[in-house]
């Protein structure tokens, strides 16, 4: 595997909703995703996060899971129900010692922790008064983001205030497949600014609290024409605006896409009158990195049924993950160069904050996993990682999806991304035959 800087960070990532179960103690509040899973015909197989890894009682095993794998860090993801069951209002303080506690054990166990305030579990009680479609829970997050600065800005070294917002405005909003499984539409766009103004009051209210490294998530697909049809060309000019520029151009540039404000006055007039002066400015305020999720490229296809004239899938003639996802490692190579591309100097450093592969594994009879084809996965886009750092981008870490098998949002758990395998009726965590190899490479590297 290619040699990267020795000060590179390398790490693993989850959410809280995917791993922690647990949902009815320590005070915590419903988020829209108990109740999504819970309607029936939502989630694969009817599973439900109820459980999940039971990381609410076995942080501490989990932590040791990360110890001895040597990891620099390790993204968490908090949850906004636990620290404030309605979404507003006091904290809980029963939610605010739990990460507290794993704050502490992972800087115990020379753990970086990178924390994400929102990973898609929105407060059900938001959700009552409008989610991310009411201006006001932009600024619930604002109040939210600075009782957990106050509380762990101290200790934890980077925070991310979102989680991959396209998802949470695609998924949950356009064409209701996640929660609170919407489909609304552009006229769900008011979704996708709200969420970005929270970000900026969010960033905000965190250096108010003294946090000193702020950014948040994106999910980037890089938008590839299914072929040299001018309408397949332009659909995947269309798409690349609203997957991969419709929450980066107003963070870095300080605008939307014009591909974006022209479809909607075209289609939906009035939409961007949600946009209020002065909302762009607390968006742009500096990043200290970026946060690059990536997974696949979108091969696009022109689609006039579609309400951004094209849909996505994956890449023709390339390796399938168990999800039935291309595996294209230049296409992060294209992702972390065309940002620098798009941005200049005002792209702030970059760190994959999120890579990863779910195949079908299971442990054998002599107790082993053995899954090759996410070694070959990481290895390959640990590569394309290196491919553009030759070329300029300034990438500095990279964190690996998942530590453990979890709760697949709509999948449930039929799809395992872990290094580490999770038996979720026993709970027993068996590390993979990948958890081995990058164990291996990080005692190589010190």
């Amino acid at each position: 595997m290619t040699n990267l800087p020795a000060d590179f960070l390398w790490g693993a990532a989850t959410a809280a909703y995917q791993i922690e179960g647990a949902v009815r103690e320590g005070g915590r509040g419903a988020s829209i995703w108990d109740t999504f899973s819970h309607t029936w015909g939502h989630v694969k197989g009817g599973d439900t996060g109820d459980v999940a890894c039971d990381h609410y009682h076995r942080s501490r095993e989990d932590v040791a899971l990360m110890r001895a794998l040597g990891l620099d860090a390790y993204r968490f993801s908090i949850a906004w129900p636990r620290i404030q069951p309605e979404g507003r209002g006091r904290a809980n303080e029963a939610g605010l010692a739990f990460y507290d506690r794993l704050v502490d054990e992972l800087l115990g166990a020379g753990i970086q922790p990178w924390a994400t305030l929102f990973h898609w579990d929105l407060p059900q009680a938001l959700e009552d008064a409008g989610g991310w479609m009411n201006r006001d829970t932009a600024h619930r997050f604002e109040e939210y983001a600075f009782i957990v600065g106050e509380r762990l800005a101290d200790r934890v070294i980077g925070f991310m205030t979102l989680n991959e917002p396209v998802i949470v405005f695609l998924l949950g909003h356009i064409f209701g497949n996640h929660a609170p499984g919407k489909r609304l539409g552009l006229a769900g766009f008011p979704v996708a600014h709200h969420q970005l103004l929270g970000h900026g009051l969010a960033a905000r209210a965190l250096r108010e609290a003294g946090a000193r490294r702020i950014s948040l998530a994106n999910n980037y697909a890089p938008a590839w024409p299914a072929s040299d049809r001018e309408a397949d060309e332009r659909a995947a000019a269309r798409m690349d605006a609203w997957h991969n520029w419709l929450f980066t151009d107003p963070l870095l540039k300080g605008e939307y896409p014009a591909a974006v404000t022209e479809l909607l006055s075209e289609r939906v007039p009035g939409a961007l009158e949600v946009v209020q002066p002065g909302d762009l400015g607390i968006i742009a305020a500096p990043l200290d990195f970026l946060g690059v999720n990536y997974y696949q490229p979108d091969w696009v296809r022109a689609d006039r049924f579609s309400p951004f004239g094209g849909h996505g899938g994956s890449v023709p003639g390339r390796e399938k993950t168990g999800f039935g996802w291309s595996v294209v490692p230049e296409g992060l190579t294209q992702t972390l160069t065309g940002l620098k591309e798009r941005y200049g100097d005002a792209c702030p450093p970059l760190y994959v904050t999120e890579s990863g592969c779910s195949y079908p594994d299971r442990v054998d009879e002599t107790g082993r996993v053995r899954d090759e084809a996410r070694i070959r996965y990481h290895e390959a886009h640990l590569e394309a990682v290196w491919e553009a750092m030759n070329q300029g981008a300034d990438v500095r870490g990279y964190f690996a999806w998942s530590l453990l098998d979890n709760f697949e949002w709509a999948e449930g758990y039929s799809q395992r991304f872990g290094l580490v395998h999770v038996d979720f009726e026993t709970l027993t965590r068996t590390p993979k035959d990948s958890y081995f190899w990058l164990q291996e490479y990080l005692r190589g590297r010190g």
